[in-house]
């Protein structure tokens, strides 16, 4: 089972570079690099630009996947060993965005033209399946929300991490679903706009549950 699973991470991970080999003849020397909030291309590069940029993309998300996947030999945490295989999943699950995500931008800057319907959607369903995820995810010092207070406590830890689970879930289908039907600009700052407020509500949450913790023990004593 092992090696079914490495070898369809592997097959994923190398599927961008497949595509552009297949459409290799058919993508003009002169393509998009990237795009403004609007979606319209505002620098272009050369063809083989984007062959350099797609195999950094691939290392990159390999890269990543082992670090994910080996996290748990490194961690000095105690639950290190727990959080094997909920990493492993989020490494999975990183990997398949990753490879689309270059996929649609091997098609974007071959056609001059970039998907922001289809790519912000695309975002904010990954961002609902890291928050299906979060609440799992036990104290460690290399993924989910590694604030001083979060670190110091398990129970900040995880009272925190349910609720950024709950408000990443509900926001990347809420996400998903609105900027599915926005144009591209109006889509792009709504995105960021969501993203801010799901990611800063739980800091200032732990935050003051660090506090009222503070004060509980100082009262106690």
């Amino acid at each position: 089972m092992k090696k079914i699973v490495t070898a369809a991470v592997f097959a994923i991970l190398l599927t961008p570079l497949v595509y552009l080999a297949i459409v290799w003849q058919r993508v003009p020397w002169q393509v998009t690099m990237h795009f403004n909030i609007q979606g319209k291309p505002d620098r272009f590069g050369s063809k083989d630009e984007l062959l350099i940029m797609t195999i950094v993309l691939v290392a990159v998300s390999a890269l990543i996947y082992l670090l994910l996947t080996n996290i748990y030999r490194i961690d000095p945490k105690k639950y290190a060993s727990e959080n094997k295989t909920r990493l492993k999943k989020l490494g999975m699950g990183l990997v398949v965005f990753m490879s689309a995500l270059q996929c649609l931008i091997i098609y974007s800057s071959t056609h001059n033209n970039i998907s922001i319907g289809l790519m912000l959607p695309g975002l904010g369903l990954f961002f609902a399946f890291i928050g299906n995820y979060m609440p799992n995810i036990k104290p460690n010092y290399f993924a989910g929300f590694r604030l001083p207070w979060t670190l110091e406590s398990e129970d900040n830890w995880k009272k925190t991490h349910i609720l950024v689970g709950k408000l990443w879930f509900a926001g990347g289908i809420f996400l998903a679903i609105v900027c599915l039907f926005l144009p591209a600009k109006p889509a792009f700052i709504f995105f960021i706009s969501v993203m801010m407020i799901i990611t800063i509500i739980p800091i200032i949450y732990s935050y003051r549950l660090f506090v009222e913790q503070k004060r509980s023990s100082k009262t106690i004593q």
